[in-house]
């Protein structure tokens, strides 16, 4: 009998260390995912596209941006606003004044639209440089990618190059790098003057690489407006 008992004893013991085991290695995973999903929010949700300004531009020179324009909202960060969800449209469908029609964040149905200001408040004549940085993508959603930036009026829509032909897709300037989309000089910026940036991301419907492998695809970019361009592919 003393052994029966015994037996059961280190039966039930068993079960319970099995159980107490079990709920420590699911609380550990739901710890893990938690922080996973956390990370994964900051970086994709807290804010998709940033614009940064070279502290040289603004220590030394000067120069500010602006979301409205106005020096009383002088800074050196902008952050666009993002959207949920993202699908596919042609860039005839883009309105003809997007470039116009209001400043700071003006997103449309499936597409990014962030307009801001650089002004030169200061005495010097300048030269600058915009970049956009590609810092992460899933599912190469950047093949179909477009980005255009208006300066000033002045339309320039940018895309990864075709892997079909290997040039530039129809009516875009490709891409200066992988990892960098855009690498322009302004030159000869005069005091007083504001140059007036309007930044639209979309997916491009009518691109050959515009396929179902894009769906759940997600891309995190940001721009940097510096005295200096720094070749990051040489650090």
């Amino acid at each position: 009998m003393n052994k029966e008992v015994e037996v059961k004893a280190q039966t039930v013991y068993k079960k319970k260390l099995f159980k107490k085991i079990i709920f420590i290695v699911f609380l550990l995973l739901i710890i893990l995912i938690s922080i996973i999903y956390l990370f994964l929010y900051i970086v994709y949700q807290g804010g998709r596209f940033t614009v940064n300004l070279d502290k040289n531009l603004s220590d030394r020179k000067n120069v500010f941006l602006s979301e409205d324009g106005k020096m009383s909202g002088k800074t050196r960060e902008l952050a666009a606003g993002t959207i949920d969800y993202m699908d596919n449209i042609s860039i005839k469908w883009l309105p003809q004044n997007i470039d116009t029609e209001a400043t700071g964040a003006h997103n449309g149905d499936n597409y990014i639209a962030y307009t801001f200001y650089v002004i030169n408040a200061g005495k010097e004549t300048v030269h600058y440089w915009y970049e956009v940085d590609i810092d992460d993508t899933i599912r190469k959603v950047d093949e179909a990618v477009r980005i255009m930036i208006v300066r000033n009026g002045n339309r320039i829509v940018y895309a990864k190059k075709s892997p079909i032909t290997g040039k530039a897709e129809e009516g875009t300037k490709e891409f200066t790098s992988k990892s960098i989309a855009v690498l322009e000089q302004r030159k000869n910026f005069k005091p007083k003057e504001k140059d007036r940036f309007t930044i639209v991301v979309w997916i491009e419907g009518d691109d050959p690489e515009c396929k179902n492998e894009l769906l759940g695809g997600e891309i995190k970019m940001h721009m940097d407006i510096t005295e200096e361009h720094i070749n990051k592919s040489k650090r």
